[in-house]
This record gives structure tokens, sequence and C-alpha cells, in this order.
């Protein structure tokens, strides 16, 4: 099955531009929270309660599960090198904290109309770690990892780049006529995605059937 370059750039550009608005979120919520830091403002905790699930939370699911398709669905894989490594493993410690400590954190503040300065480290913290991974992105220092295997694994057919694209569109969509994030269809697309790469790896295992010579004439 032959891949897409241009889907696979496709995929890429909307990881780039997901996790810049993601950074840039993060960013916004560090001056509202500040804000009402010094000066208790319901205003300001109203609005970083809204930036944060109506686009910051979109956001970072549409960067974690396009990251994650990019690295599944080409050679880079998800264990070879030590900087995408990396980078996976401050996306979940990234997602963990906004869903389950500065969510939270945020809503009781638009509730109170006061801030903490907690807040304010944390969203600093997220911006400086995407940050970082827009580092590791550019400069993929490192070697690769003890168990990388020997093999690349081969690319993805196109088919996975466009289920890559529409997939969180979708969910972006019906998270905004609910109200809420819902990121269904990338976490199915993500299950379809390890299905059809350990498909991929057995087919490359498979031994190339070589066609016999034919005799010498005599």
């Amino acid at each position: 099955m032959k891949t897409s370059p241009r889907w696979r750039q496709a995929v890429v550009w909307l990881h780039v531009v997901s996790s810049v608005a993601w950074m840039s979120q993060a960013l916004a919520l560090v001056v509202l929270m500040s804000l009402a830091v010094t000066t208790p403002n319901a205003a300001a905790t109203s609005m970083a309660d809204r930036l944060d699930s109506v686009l910051l939370a979109p956001m970072a699911n549409v960067s974690a599960f396009t990251g994650l398709l990019l690295a599944g669905a080409t050679a880079w894989g998800y264990f070879r090198h030590w900087w995408v490594l990396t980078k996976f493993v401050l996306t979940f410690v990234q997602l963990y904290a906004g869903i389950f400590l500065l969510s939270p954190a945020l809503r009781e503040s638009a509730d109170t109309a006061t801030a903490t300065g907690t807040q304010i480290i944390g969203a600093s913290l997220m911006a400086s770690a995407l940050s970082f991974q827009a580092w590791l992105s550019i400069a993929k220092p490192g070697k690769k990892t003890s168990w990388s295997p020997a093999a690349k694994p081969p690319t993805a057919p196109a088919w996975v780049f466009t289920a890559g694209i529409a997939a969180p569109v979708v969910d972006v969509v019906a998270g905004i006529l609910v109200g809420y994030p819902l990121p269904a269809l990338s976490l199915v697309m993500l299950i379809v995605l390890g299905l059809e790469r350990r498909r991929r790896r057995r087919r490359a295992r498979r031994p190339t059937a070589r066609t016999p010579r034919s005799a010498p004439a005599t």
C-alpha cells in the first residue's frame, strides 16, 4: 500500500500548529492567573477557566494524538530514539497534570474569583515543557535507545495519515457542540494504528521470496 508524503506533511503541520497553540494558551493562563493573584478579578479567572476548557484542552489532545500518530505511522517509532521517548513522557505528564490538577484548580478559581501562585507555576511549567519539546523536535539530540530494532519499521499507508487529520478535526467539532473535550475518534484511531503497525512489522519480518534461477542450457 502506497504512502502519501502530502498527507504525512499535513499531519506534521497539524501537530506543529496544535503544539504552538497549546503553548501559547498556557502562557495566556500565566498572564490571567497573575492578574487574578495581584488583584482579585472574577473576569480573569472566568476567562482562564474558559480558555482551558474551550481551547487549551482540545489543542493538547490534538497535539498529543498527532505526535503519537507520527511516531507510530513512520520509521521514527515510539521507543527507537531518546528524544521521541522524552517527548512522550513529557506529553503524558502534562496531560495528567492538566486534566487532574490544573483544570479542577481553574474551575475552583472561577467560582471563587481568586487565584494562587501554584496555578501560575503549573501553567509556566507547562509552557516551558512545550518549548523544550519543540527544541527536541528540531535538534533531535541523543542516540538511539538500547532496545531499538535494527530494521526500520515501514511507513504506514496513506489512509492512516488521512484519518489522522480527520479524527481530531471531528473530535474538536464534537467537543465544541457538547461543551467539553471529547477525543473519542482520536482514541479509536490510536487503537487502529497499533493494530496496523503490528501488521506492518509482521510483513516486514516475512522473508522475501526469491525467484529460482533457470538452469544453464547444455
